[in-house]
């Protein structure tokens, strides 16, 4: 009983006193990462610690153990993270159904300008907003299964796709606005 209470304590500790050390050690690995995404990792790297401690051995190293877990589940979310390589003619037809999606039903007609400007608007994002982007809205994926795959919780990803399609939106108006001047 009192290595689970030692585990605990010893966690709680070096988490209260390493936790920005822990954020930069992600940043440092995961290229292209946001500050909000390391912080991510490290919060759930910590509750699957946390859920099993009292299950563990005495950690002697408590240091070596958190990094060796984190290192682990950065692992983890690269192996998921996989390129998709996809015909011209497929590429086109969902860019077209997302620019259905994104402005209506209206005549299904978009102008090639529009569809590059949604192209580029969607290039720009930040990785963690992209890929949620792409993975929802051209791959077909459920928030379920990107969350299985890369162990982000459901509403993480809900809110990533939510933040991202507004910011997508504020971008290409203010591109519409800048063209129009």
């Amino acid at each position: 009983m009192a290595a689970k209470t030692e585990n605990r304590n010893n966690l709680t500790t070096f988490f209260n006193e390493e936790y920005h050390s822990l954020r930069m050690y992600v940043q440092s690995k995961i290229r292209n990462t946001s500050e909000r995404d390391a912080e991510d990792i490290v919060q759930d790297v910590a509750l699957r610690i946390y859920s099993r401690a009292d299950d563990l051995n005495p950690i002697n190293n408590i240091g070596g153990f958190v990094y060796s877990a984190i290192r682990n589940r950065i692992i983890d979310i690269m192996r998921g993270r996989k390129e998709h390589k996809y015909p011209a003619e497929e590429i086109d037809r969902q860019w077209q159904d997302f620019a259905e999606a994104f402005y209506g039903d209206a005549d299904n007609s978009y102008s090639p300008a529009l569809e590059e400007e949604l192209k580029k608007a969607v290039a720009a994002l930040k990785p963690a907003y992209r890929d949620i982007i792409i993975a929802i809205d051209f791959e077909g994926f459920t928030y379920k299964e990107i969350a299985e795959r890369t162990g982000i919780p459901t509403g993480t990803l809900m809110s990533r796709r939510h933040r991202a399609m507004s910011v997508l939106l504020n971008n290409l108006e203010n591109s519409k606005e800048s063209k129009s001047i």
